[in-house]
C-alpha cells in the first residue's frame, strides 16, 4: 500500500483575513479563505481517493516550503514583493492546471479579461470555462485569480467576496504607484504575519 502524502497547514493572519496555508512536501497545496473548509480545495484533486480531516493536528515547526510561503505573502501584504518565488503543488485537471498557468503570467498590478484569458489559453471561445477553473484555483493569491475581470471591467465573482478582490487589486495598484526603491523582489515581513502550523497524512 503506498504511503499516503503528509500535507503541512499554517495560519497566517493577513489584512484581508486569516489564511490557511497548506503544503505538501512538493510544495504550496492551497490557501484556504477565512472560514473556508479544509477539504474545500485539498479535495479538488481528480485523483484523490480521501477527503483530508476536518482539521489538522498541531505541529511545531513549519516546513521549510511553509516558511518560504508565509514569508513571501507577508511581503506581498506589505507591498514589498510583487513576485512570488515558491514550490507549488495544485492538484486538478489538464485544462485547469494550463489555465492557473495562464495566471500566473499576468504581471503584478495588471488585469485581463476572461476572454484574453482565455485566447492565451488557446480558444477565445472558452471565457466561460477559464472562470470555472479559475474559481477552483487551489492557490488564490500565489496563483492571481484576483486578476481576471469581466469584459466590461466588473469584478464578477470571486471565491473570497468582491471585496476582498477589490482590496488585493487596490493594494497592487497602491504598491505598483510606489518608488521602486520600496519595491524589491524580497522585503521584509509584514508585522501583521502570525504562523500556526499543523500536519496530516491524507490519501493519494
Amino acid at each position: 500500500m503506498p504511503i499516503p502524502p503528509v500535507l503541512e497547514q499554517t495560519i497566517l493572519a493577513t489584512p484581508v483575513g486569516e489564511l490557511t496555508l497548506i503544503a505538501s512536501g512538493q510544495g504550496v497545496r492551497a490557501v484556504l479563505w477565512p472560514g473556508e473548509a479544509l477539504g474545500s480545495r485539498v479535495d479538488r484533486c481528480p485523483s484523490s481517493r480521501a477527503s483530508a480531516p476536518a482539521s489538522l493536528p498541531s505541529l511545531a515547526e513549519p516546513s521549510a516550503i511553509l516558511r518560504a510561503a508565509a514569508d513571501q505573502l507577508g511581503e506581498y501584504f506589505a507591498g514589498t514583493r510583487t513576485t512570488f518565488d515558491l514550490s507549488l503543488d495544485p492538484r486538478g485537471t489538464p485544462f485547469q492546471r494550463g489555465a492557473w498557468e495562464v495566471l500566473r503570467g499576468i504581471p503584478f498590478g495588471e488585469t485581463i479579461s476572461y476572454g484574453e484569458q482565455a485566447r492565451r489559453l488557446g480558444d477565445p471561445r472558452k471565457a466561460r470555462a477559464v472562470g470555472a477553473a479559475n474559481g477552483r484555483n487551489p492557490i488564490p493569491i500565489i496563483i492571481p485569480c484576483h486578476r481576471v475581470i469581466g469584459a466590461d471591467g466588473s469584478l464578477t465573482g470571486f471565491a473570497a467576496g468582491t471585496d476582498a478582490k477589490a482590496w488585493l487589486l487596490g493594494h497592487e495598484s497602491r504598491s505598483s504607484d510606489a518608488p521602486s526603491s520600496a519595491r524589491q523582489s524580497t522585503g521584509s515581513k509584514s508585522p501583521r504575519t502570525q504562523e500556526r502550523s499543523k500536519k496530516v497524512a491524507v490519501g493519494p
